[in-house]
């Protein structure tokens, strides 16, 4: 098995929590695992991108073209990864909720139509879901747990083959135990949304 996965968003979005759990669970699961993370600006909002390589792998750095999921937690960046490292025959899962740089927030730049991001993402992959994981986590009841959502949309594409109790029990030990209950719902709601909609 060798599995390799991005995860990208913004600060704050919880892109190298997930991360660290999708390795976890996988190592847990018997299988090598190893992470590397990219940083934009030190601040929430800027740019994070995680590599997640999973089985007979030893470098961290996903090649170009060659991922075989990638975690979009934010439209603009889905594509700014996309367009370098999805492979035609991955998968994207994309959270259309956009979030905003400064340079739009003050007028100087435009943000393109999620649309236009979904439409170019489909020419890159060989499947794209788009998932509502920010609406998806505030009807679970836990607003902060999009990137949960996320992680359940990329179990949904059939690529990850280990079993889903392993990713639940990473997550719910890397939580405190209130969370338990609505971290299983936003992963299966997300898992669940992602089957419907890949294609």
């Amino acid at each position: 098995m060798e599995l390799n996965v991005m995860i990208c968003g913004v600060g704050g979005q919880g892109s190298v929590r997930a991360s660290h759990i999708l390795a976890e669970a996988a190592i847990n699961a018997g299988e090598r695992a190893r992470v590397g993370e990219t940083f934009g600006a030190a601040m929430r909002g800027g740019k994070v991108s995680s590599h997640v390589r999973i089985g007979d792998v030893y470098g961290p750095l996903i090649r170009e073209r060659g991922a075989d999921i990638i975690i979009a937690q934010e439209p603009l960046e889905g594509l700014r990864i996309g367009q370098k490292y999805a492979s035609p025959e991955g998968a994207v899962v994309l959270n259309p909720a956009p979030v905003y740089p400064v340079d739009v927030s003050t007028g100087n730049a435009e943000y393109p139509p999620v649309e236009e991001i979904e439409k170019i993402l489909r020419g890159l992959a060989g499947k794209v879901a788009v998932v509502e994981g920010t609406k998806i986590a505030g009807e679970v009841g836990n607003p902060r747990s999009m990137n949960i959502v996320m992680l359940g949309a990329a179990y949904g594409t059939g690529l990850i083959t280990f079993d889903r109790q392993i990713l639940l029990d990473v997550i719910a030990a890397a939580f405190k135990p209130k969370f338990k209950e609505a971290n299983e719902r936003a992963f299966l709601a997300g898992e669940e949304a992602c089957r419907k909609a890949i294609r």
